[in-house]
């Protein structure tokens, strides 16, 4: 099973595509979507869809797990992630996958086991789990593969293609 695993965000959209045979995990790659501050919403917007729609594309995976949205006092940089969330749910339902969602909490105790880790905690154990040789670059691509990795440990299966 090939799972894309994406943290949201405007300026900065993280994403990791890991591969799970049996028990073993694999990253296939990890990067980011980056946009300017300096570009109006809908051209960051679009941007983060179509290079969303061009990794989907590019790994056809058999999943898409998205970390959800955590407000805590700023709503205007919430409302930001939810149009980039968006975004990216759009491309991926053109290949007819429905992501899947995760907290913050959940994704942490996935990885390390613990729900309160910190990220640092948490980059270290991506790094151990895909046997990596560094923690993963930057900062918003490893907690994509984290996210993947939370997916491929739930349990929660495949979004099969077509059915939403």
């Amino acid at each position: 099973m090939i799972v894309l695993g994406i943290d949201p965000g405007t300026a900065s959209t993280g994403w990791g595509v890991v591969e799970q045979s049996g028990s073993r995990l694999r990253s296939l790659g990890h990067g980011c979507i980056v946009t300017s501050a300096q570009s109006a919403t809908q051209a960051r917007l679009r941007k983060i869809h179509d290079e969303s729609l061009a990794i989907l594309k590019r790994f056809q995976p058999d999943a898409v797990a998205i970390e959800e949205l955590f407000v805590n006092v700023n709503v205007k940089t919430a409302l930001a992630v939810g149009q980039a969330r968006g975004v990216i749910i759009l491309a991926a339902s053109a290949l007819d996958l429905s992501p899947f969602e995760y907290s913050p909490l959940r994704i942490k105790q996935a990885v390390t086991g613990y729900g309160r880790a910190s990220k640092i905690q948490v980059q270290e154990m991506t790094k151990v789990i895909l046997g990596l040789e560094r923690i993963p670059q930057p900062d918003h691509a490893a907690d994509a593969l984290a996210v993947a990795i939370c997916h491929a440990n739930s349990g929660g299966g495949v979004a099969l293609r077509g059915r939403q």
